[in-house]
């Protein structure tokens, strides 16, 4: 008799082993399907004015379901095969067993909450919450800057301590499933701007240190829309000293809820409409005044081909979220004062700040090799002398364009006319055939 119960033990052991406890999980029970139903049931959160949600189809992710069978004398058994043993397929449980238990065997579902998983529900969730403070926004008028633009403090929630109030939320529904819960506030934190309104004063913007220009003549309307439009998020940006500028940061997302309009830009190994199309106008001319500005440039790439509107080739940047990206360091002893204008059709970019002496001597840019099918390759150097005139850095600057045939442009309907670079006959005859092409 002992040895049989010894072996009731050892297969009923082997039901809930799986179960141990760990790090990542918090067990919540042993739970019915219908209130399992009830647990998954949408979390509503809070956050200031706005308000956010978990959906049942989130938190059944956080849930864990493991299915279990257990032996109970009060319980008669709805399983349609009764054979416990069946399910444990072990001889051990076959001698420990008899006919008479195997109809009190019951089912169970234990439910557990995954620690990771609303780990990575917070972090998804931060993404719609999170918002980066604005720096108050500057002009310069009558030689002295004033601010147009007040900034505004930013908001990020603290994801650890939301999680934790998430798992404590969901352990005190199983509590109480039938009554209701209020929404889960969101912790937060108040993220100050790095360059505040009452800062102007001491920041001793008063030269202009470099001037970038750019040619965007007959561009068509959604292009020059959307220079204007990304234009409009560096005009009044104040840059740190020992700031490492990033083009692709101050830009934000470009699509079209931010204002932007689908026009061609160079994509792999075509040309093709996107939002934004033309915004390469604005990273080219900012980066001609940081190069004008004796300033560090620590990433740059031209873009594939020559594109006229960066008249002269040699001296543009293109950018594509999330890179390709512009950057370069603000070397000068003070802020910088980004102004952006148009004149006509040209762009414009001037940068106002502390001067330190040095002086910006922009060799080229040269073209050093020009072929019959556009391709080419060119080159400008940036010396930069200090007040007494002795050279402190020398950057070289070279670009290498292929030709225009590689990247083809799409008809007016947007289907492509020549063969890509790379296709083979029978793709570009398979192409051809789906597209109704000659």
């Amino acid at each position: 008799m002992k040895i049989k119960y010894l072996f009731l033990f050892v297969c009923l052991f082997s039901i809930f082993a799986g179960n141990a406890a760990r790090a990542d999980v918090l067990e919540l029970g042993f739970l019915s399907s219908q209130n399992i139903a009830k647990l998954s049931q949408p979390i509503n959160f809070e956050l200031a004015d706005s308000s956010y949600k978990a959906t049942t189809t989130d938190i059944e992710k956080w849930l864990k379901q493991t299915d279990s069978l257990s032996y109970d004398p009060e319980y008669s058994s709805e399983i349609e095969n009764t054979r416990f043993c069946a399910y444990r397929k072990s001889i051990l449980c076959d001698l420990s067993f008899d006919t008479k238990r195997e109809s009190h065997i019951r089912k169970k579902t234990l439910v557990e909450l995954d620690s990771e998983a609303v780990s990575d529900f917070v972090s998804n969730l931060a993404f719609k919450t999170d918002k980066e403070a604005e720096n108050a926004k500057f002009k310069l008028e009558g030689g002295k800057a004033s601010a147009f633009s007040m900034g505004e403090e930013g908001i990020r929630i603290k994801q650890d301590e939301v999680a934790k109030t998430i798992a404590e939320y969901v352990k005190n529904r199983t509590n109480d499933l039938d009554g209701t819960q209020d929404p889960i506030e969101l912790a937060y934190e108040k993220i100050k701007p790095e360059v505040p309104i009452q800062s102007i004063d001491s920041m001793g913007i008063d030269t202009l240190l470099g001037e970038g220009r750019s040619n965007f003549r007959g561009s068509p309307r959604n292009r020059i829309a959307n220079i204007k439009v990304a234009t409009a998020r560096f005009d009044g940006v104040m840059i740190k000293p020992g700031e490492e500028f990033s083009f692709v940061s101050v830009l934000g997302p470009v699509d079209e809820e931010h204002g932007y309009y689908p026009e061609l830009v160079i994509k792999k190994d075509k040309t093709e409409p996107e939002f934004g199309g033309g915004v390469c106008q604005v990273s080219t001319t900012v980066f001609r005044a940081a190069i004008y500005s004796g300033l560090e440039i620590t990433a740059r790439r031209n873009h594939a081909y020559p594109v006229s509107y960066y008249n002269p080739q040699g001296m543009d940047s293109t950018i594509y979220i999330p890179k390709p990206d512009l950057r370069f360091k603000n070397n000068t002893p003070g802020y910088i004062l980004v102004q952006a204008k148009f004149e006509g059709t040209e762009l414009v970019f001037d940068f106002y700040g502390t001067s330190d002496g040095r002086q910006t001597n922009v060799i080229g840019p040269k073209v050093l090799e020009k072929n019959p099918d556009g391709s080419m390759k060119t080159t400008f150097t940036q010396e930069i002398t200090d007040k007494d005139g002795s050279v402190i850095r020398k950057d070289v600057f070279n670009s290498s364009y292929e030709s225009p045939s590689k990247f083809p442009h799409p008809a007016p309907d947007g289907v492509l006319t020549e063969k890509p670079k790379g296709w083979s006959d029978r793709e570009w005859k398979k192409y051809k055939a789906e597209h109704n092409l000659p």
